[in-house]
């Protein structure tokens, strides 16, 4: 028989597949339209801008117009087609480039104007070597431009305080999830309970190793890979979850350093059960939220002293210590507590340890005081220790006989 909870995190992951190949689909299909509008257009250019004059031009001249200029609009889709992943904050970093590069062409070029005019250099000779002097100018200046620009865009806002090359988050700042937190699934619940109102961020090289896990021969990773794939499904019907799924590109294949880059990048924060991931975005500048060490500072916490209940499960590494777990799932060490394996017991906590795996609660094996006759504590504890009564067993006193005479519960009288 299959597992329902495998089935349904299968059905999970398909949805979210066809979702991501869907919204991969029509992207590439405006796309094509766009560049076969682009083609007409730029073939369509020449014929038309000929036609408008009245001077007669001959029909070799519009077709070597239309196919250099065809020519030219196919070089540019195919540098276009070869860089899928482009980001804002470089084309306009170029397009800053080249302006630069122009107005400062544009001024060498008046200077040189002016100089000829001074030393009458009006000669034919001269006036082409000035025009290739300019050109030559221009070109050098927009390639030094866009180089400075590029190399320098992260620090070019000390110089232009306005102008920011990266995407600016209004608000509360985005929640950007990595593999491990995703496949945790707590994350899910604190946003649900509205503990976290941030907006989520789940790229899509994150989506594709999920994918990866799912389809995995290995059966430990095949659950790990569905689960998390089930987790984004359920965030995305989730009504109090914003969930964005971003196609953002970045340098290499390695996703934990890709996800810090993207973060820095576009001033997210990155959510991780990663310690090590945590660190390292940490070290790079970009805040984390670590879940575990989230989870942790949410437990409650215990002093030396306080006075506990809790039912212990199994023996400890002592013969003498009994093991228990709160319902936050704190484990707690019960000294003394050995003879009591199946109880709920009161203990008072002797001490607190911290550790990379969770807190663990130190308490000693203390019943205490009885509560008073008469008490509803008292009444309560007689009523719960007293063994159960059966109809067809009459209780009998010291001398084998029935001290009532019947078989009724000589509690009731």
């Amino acid at each position: 028989m299959s597992d329902p909870m495998i089935d349904r995190s299968s059905d999970s992951a398909d949805a979210s597949t066809r979702f991501t190949n869907q919204r991969q689909r029509s992207t590439r299909l405006i796309l094509l339209a766009a560049r076969l509008m682009f083609m007409a257009l730029v073939l369509a250019t020449p014929a038309l801008v000929v036609g408008s004059v009245k001077t007669e031009f001959p029909a070799t001249l519009v077709v070597g117009l239309t196919l250099a200029s065809g020519a030219l609009g196919l070089i540019v889709v195919v540098i276009d087609s070869m860089s899928p992943n482009k980001q804002l904050a470089s084309i306009f970093g170029i397009y800053l480039g080249i302006c630069l590069g122009l107005i400062g062409a544009y001024a060498i070029g008046t200077l040189l104007d002016t100089i000829v005019v001074a030393w009458s250099l009006k000669s034919d000779t001269a006036v082409i070597y000035l025009n290739l002097t300019k050109v030559s100018i221009g070109l050098i200046l927009c390639y030094i431009a866009v180089s400075v620009v590029m190399t320098t865009k992260d620090d070019f806002r000390l110089v232009i305080p306005y102008v920011e090359f990266s995407k600016q988050n209004r608000g509360v700042r985005p929640m950007l999830l990595d593999t491990s937190a995703v496949i945790d699934g707590r994350i899910l619940d604190l946003a649900q309970s509205g503990a976290i109102d941030a907006p989520f961020v789940v790229l899509q090289a994150v989506i594709d190793e999920l994918q990866r896990l799912a389809d995995s021969g290995d059966k430990g990773k095949r659950a790990r890979g569905r689960r998390g794939l089930d987790m984004i499904a359920r965030m995305q019907g989730a009504p109090r979850i914003d969930l964005t799924i971003e196609d953002l590109g970045f340098e290499g294949a390695n996703v934990d350093r890709g996800l810090v880059e993207v973060a820095k990048r576009n001033a997210y924060r990155v959510v991780t059960t990663d310690s090590a991931l945590a660190k390292v975005a940490e070290i790079a500048g970009v805040p984390a939220v670590n879940i575990n060490s989230l989870a942790g500072s949410l437990r409650a916490q215990m002093l030396p002293g306080d006075r506990i209940e809790v039912e212990l499960s199994k023996p400890g590494e002592n013969p003498t210590q009994g093991v228990g777990y709160l319902a936050d799932g704190t484990m707690v060490v019960v000294e003394g507590g050995a003879a009591r394996i199946g109880e709920v017991v009161h203990s008072v906590v002797t001490n607190t340890l911290s550790t990379n795996a969770g807190r663990m609660v130190f308490a000693r094996y203390d019943p205490g005081d009885p509560p008073p006759s008469g008490s509803p504590e008292s009444m309560a504890s007689q009523a719960t220790s007293q063994p159960k009564f059966r109809g067809d067993a009459p209780q009998r006193g010291g001398d084998g006989s029935d001290p009532r005479g019947s078989g009724r519960n000589p509690r009731r009288g």
